[in-house]
């Protein structure tokens, strides 16, 4: 006994006892069984009861796991979803803690999913391996979509009146980055846009609400009765969203109306549409006023482009010099410098000595010598009304420059691969939308090289690697090297 001198009491040292293990006899703990921790993992199974292996409803065209009773939960190979899905899926589980889950590879194709337990009770812990074995069984939008594929309940029809598709390719791979249509049963291309067709109507109102978070619409919406039950008063209605894009398009030449230039404080009125979202960004090349226009101001005017991307002409710099004071903008990611050049038409070089004094708002870009792609108002046949109503009172420049031109580079680089690639939606092509696939081809290599040329487009993009262009590559430098060694010699190689 040891005395406690601060609280004036007496302590007693408690020890804490042994006992022989019944078993193998060393001294341990007391327990209820009167056992060590070795001879218990010998003696008792944690695992009693518990499931070795499960069944699994698994619906192999929407990649969804059932999720009894009606549920279907869309969960990608040996992600969290489907960890926590298997696991949920263990019976009696509640009767032990889980200290761990893991997976254990599988071949894909092999429709077994293994998941390591690591299970505690009481003193024991244990590890054992569960076997989940997929059946494949359509849920019911599936089997409903393959014993009638035409069998929709809610269409949305996207069209965009341009000349070319260079908008929806952008859309395309916005829709396959945010998964937007994976609800969609049936995508259809069409002249001047796509169809999509979902089995629920609720389905195509979040799909309508994604494109107006990406692209500036309007829409409007009608519903067909397809039967009716008297005796339960149930309807059955087929919906159609017919959804109109904006017209206007990155790089387009644009004459806004007088009343919307005055509300935007006298801007403009030639503008240059440098960027479309949700929302339409604008930019004055005179004056680098911006301003930008949400999807309600659009329509409320409902303007249309006076020039387009394909009327784009190449132009050289003769010479080009900053404006004093210097005039800077940042808008955005992107930057502006104000300019005055002097250019020329690439296609007069050598006929004639028209030379054209413009002021450019890419004097951060263009140097003397550098060719730039721009709109000819000079030689253009406009009817534009809305240009009409500014004669009077409107100097309209003869030459109006949009982008720094990489012609010569693309054209050496003709036919060979890229370093990425794009993913494409499944869908099927109208009839009357085949007759225009040389344009359509057309269209997709400008949209590719709009995504190489400016990263801001690139930034919201999916890119996945080209393997055809690290072959390419590889094969490449072996032929280099082979050159170089027939140079030196075969000896020296």
């Amino acid at each position: 006994m040891v005395e406690d001198q601060d609280a004036g009491m007496f302590n007693v040292k408690q020890t804490i006892g042994t006992v022989l293990c019944c078993r193998c006899g060393i001294k341990m703990q007391p327990n209820a069984a009167n056992m060590c921790v070795s001879c218990l993992r010998s003696e008792v199974d944690i695992t009693e009861g518990l499931q070795k292996h499960v069944v699994i409803s698994h619906c192999p065209n929407c990649d969804r796991y059932l999720q009894p009773p009606k549920n279907w939960l869309k969960a990608q190979w040996e992600s969290k979803e489907l960890l926590t899905f298997c696991v949920k899926r263990m019976k009696n589980l509640n009767k032990v803690t889980l200290i761990n889950a893991e997976f254990v590879w599988t071949e894909p194709h092999s429709k077994r999913i293994k998941v390591r337990l690591t299970i505690q009770k009481e003193c024991l812990e244990k590890a054992y391996v569960v076997e989940y074995v997929q059946q494949d069984h359509l849920c019911e939008s599936c089997s409903r979509v393959a014993a009638n594929p035409d069998q929709w309940v809610a269409s949305v029809q996207l069209r965009q009146h341009v000349s070319h598709r260079r908008t929806f390719f952008y859309l395309e791979q916005l829709i396959l980055k945010h998964d937007a249509a994976s609800k969609a049963i049936k995508i259809k291309q069409m002249h001047q846009g796509i169809d999509f067709f979902f089995g629920n109507r609720s389905h195509a109102v979040k799909f309508m609400e994604f494109l107006r978070s990406v692209v500036p619409t309007k829409s409007r919406d009608d519903k067909q009765l397809v039967s009716h039950d008297v005796k339960s008063s149930n309807y059955n209605y087929k919906y159609t969203f017919s959804v109109q894009i904006s017209p206007v398009c990155r790089e387009d030449l644009i004459c806004l109306p007088r009343r919307l230039s005055s509300s935007l404080g006298n801007i403009g009125p030639l503008v240059v549409c440098t960027k479309v979202t949700n929302s339409i960004a604008l930019l004055d090349p005179f004056t680098l006023r911006h301003c930008h226009l949400d999807s309600d101001q659009y329509w409320r005017h409902g303007f249309k482009s006076l020039m387009i991307s394909r009327q784009l002409v190449e132009y050289i710099v003769l010479n080009i010099e900053i404006t004093s004071p210097p005039m800077e903008a940042k808008i955005g990611g992107a930057r502006y410098l104000l300019a005055d050049a002097e250019v020329a038409r690439l296609s007069d070089l050598g006929r004639n000595n028209n030379i054209f004094s413009v002021k450019t708002h890419l004097g951060h870009l263009l140097n003397t010598g550098d060719h730039a792609l721009g709109y000819d108002l000079c030689a253009a046949n406009s009817n534009n009304s809305e240009l009409e109503k500014y004669k009077s009172s409107l100097e309209v420049p003869e030459v109006v420059l949009i982008k720094k031109s990489y012609e010569e580079a693309w054209q050496r680089k003709r036919g060979k691969p890229r370093k990425y690639k794009l993913k494409h939606l499944e869908m099927e092509v109208e009839d009357r939308a085949r007759v225009d696939e040389e344009k359509e081809r057309s269209d997709y290599e400008q949209f590719q090289r709009d995504i190489e040329e400016n990263p801001e487009l690139r930034f919201n993009l999916s890119l996945y690697r080209n393997k055809e262009y690290q072959e390419e590559s590889e094969a490449g430098s072996m032929a280099d090297d082979a050159a170089g060694c027939s140079s030196v010699g075969g000896a020296a190689c």
